[in-house]
């Protein structure tokens, strides 16, 4: 039994001066590998008597037990010790301050879009939204704008696979004006549903409230400069009732002007045009009285009376309901907001530009 401490004991020894997985591996051979001393002892046991096995074989087995005990707990030893080792070479400084999360913000269109349904819901409008693969009838022919009309080429526009039940293929709207068409057509079928619920109640027939929304969104022609884009930003307006007039026109888009530029240092002219869905028409331009660009004029919007074909096609009476539209570039407002020269930045995604605008 002597002989067995001893093996236990040097087996210890010899795990303990292991510094490496290698080196205990190698310990280990020399008293569990098959050539080692532990086997080496068992083989010994062939020549005993069955008594002697029994004996010799128990105090072995325990010896081996011991010994495998010792090199389980030298192993996670030597794993602890790398571990530590790997964590302190990977020890991260937790006094530092963090890495914050970068702060987003709104895209400068969208800020300007925002601004605009502020304003103008300031003033009584509606804000309308509608789709943008529109039929041909919606943005062009309720507009006063028949097929192969000549002021089509105004709207170069892209079609889709997609063919309506005129067998005109869908396009990709090149306005917003088809929403004047589309809210006007919702709001006659509302006020139709309150004329029902008000006979149902015996009660006088409301009168139809007027027509005042805005439709922004997004548009697209086949247009690509440093003042133009594929897809752009319009914003349409439209007021019909009995008695609105182009003064209507002129007191709400001068006050929508110097309520979005911040500015009553601010001057508007209203230049003959030509569209198709409104007559008389006019440019409107601005110019700015002081700053950088003070003294010129610049175009900002179209306007004018709203055609009687087109109110017809809204399913109003041109004798009775009249009113004005008008169609501005949000994209061009946002450029002269923020002092920017080349349209083609807000679609680039350089965050390094629109972090700017947070």
């Amino acid at each position: 039994m002597n002989e067995l401490d001893s093996l236990a004991a040097d087996a210890q020894t010899a795990f303990a001066q292991a510094t490496t997985p290698a080196e205990l591996e190698n310990a280990k051979a020399l008293f569990l590998g098959k050539s080692g001393r532990v086997t080496a002892l068992m083989k010994g046991m062939a020549a005993l008597s069955v008594e002697e096995k029994k004996s010799l074989g128990a105090a072995i087995n325990v010896t081996k037990q011991s010994i495998e005990t010792a090199l389980t707990e030298r192993r996670q030893a030597l794993a602890d010790a790398e571990l530590q080792i790997q964590l302190k070479a990977e020890a991260l400084d937790v006094s530092l301050p963090g890495r914050a999360r970068g702060q987003g913000g709104l895209h400068p269109v969208s800020l300007t879009l925002e601004r605009i349904e502020q304003i103008f819901a300031s003033m009584g409008f509606d804000v309308a939204d509608g789709p943008e693969i529109e039929s041909d009838w919606h943005s062009f022919t309720s507009l006063n704008n028949p097929p192969n009309h000549p002021a089509r080429s105004m709207q170069d526009t892209f079609y889709v696979d997609i063919k309506g039940d005129d067998g005109i293929p869908y396009n990709l709207r090149p306005h917003t004006s088809p929403m004047q068409v589309r809210f006007a057509h919702q709001h006659i079928k509302k006020h139709a549903e309150a004329v029902k619920v008000a006979a149902a109640a015996g009660l006088p027939e409301p009168g139809m409230p007027e027509v005042r929304v805005i439709a922004p969104g997004r548009t697209y022609r086949v247009d690509s400069d440093a003042t133009h884009s594929p897809m752009f930003h319009q914003c349409e307006g439209l007021w019909l009732g009995e008695n609105v007039s182009f003064k209507d026109l002129k007191v709400v888009f001068t006050s929508f002007c110097r309520t979005f530029f911040e500015s009553d240092d601010l001057a508007l002219r209203f230049r003959p045009s030509f569209f198709p869905f409104t007559e008389p028409s006019a440019e409107i331009d601005i110019q700015f009285q002081s700053g950088p660009l003070a003294g010129r004029w610049l175009e900002v919007a179209g306007s004018g009376q709203v055609h009687p074909n087109v109110v017809r096609n809204m399913g109003l009476d041109p004798e009775k309901y009249i009113g004005f539209a008008f169609g501005m570039g949000p994209d061009r407002l946002t450029m002269l907001r923020y002092g920017v020269n080349d349209l083609r930045l807000f679609f680039d995604g350089d965050v390094r530009f629109l972090s700017q605008f947070r």
